[in-house]
């Protein structure tokens, strides 16, 4: 079974202005996904100065390249995951290279950031458009200028984009559509064996 989400505490709530900016991005920090963190997140802020970014995270190193305009948040404890997204006018996904490799692997995160409602920018990985549709439920970018295209797009087509989103989670992708797919899985192996006994 693939993770899910709570919608009781991923949801929707009120912006904080600590979190406020063009592009969020959460996650450890990790070797892996680094050139992707490069040129997603740390390459469209160099290039757009202006623009407010923010990481939350632990465990990057002295020597990341920080630029300026890019504020870390060192731990953001889960209860504050949901202020976090919904501060932000797109969050950022950089999937694990084992997982982008693996395929058909969504991270929980990916599920949680749908569920509070914020448009998601991911790197493609095979299997994501099982999960949404690009374009119309998800953006996808593999270089810098993609990230600051996306930027760039009305506030009204990411809003289409993030409720969307929201709404394929919610019906596809919570604990209780879970639960069912593996009730549903225990009843298939249940009347195989007596078909069989």
């Amino acid at each position: 079974l693939y993770g899910s989400v709570d919608p009781d505490v991923h949801r929707s709530v009120a912006p904080k202005e600590v979190y406020r900016c063009a592009l969020s991005y959460l996650g450890t920090y990790s070797q892996d996904r680094q050139r992707m963190l490069h040129d997603l997140f740390i390459e469209p802020a160099r290039r757009t100065p202006e623009a407010r970014f923010v990481m939350g995270g632990a465990q990057y190193p002295a020597e990341f390249p920080w630029t300026k305009n890019i504020f870390f948040v060192q731990h953001l404890p889960p209860a504050e995951h949901p202020s976090f997204f919904c501060s932000s006018r797109l969050t950022l996904n950089i999937t694990r290279t084992a997982m982008r490799e693996m395929g058909w692997c969504p991270s929980g995160r990916l599920f949680e950031a749908a569920a509070c409602g914020v448009p998601i920018l991911s790197d493609w990985w095979d299997g994501l458009d099982e999960f949404f549709a690009s374009d119309s439920e998800i953006l996808v970018a593999a270089l810098a200028e993609e990230v600051l295209a996306a930027l760039e797009l009305p506030d009204a087509q990411l809003t289409r984009i993030a409720c969307a989103a929201r709404e394929r989670v919610l019906a596809e992708h919570t604990g209780a559509q879970r639960a069912l797919q593996f009730q549903k899985i225990l009843e298939n192996i249940h009347s195989r064996e007596m078909a069989v006994a």
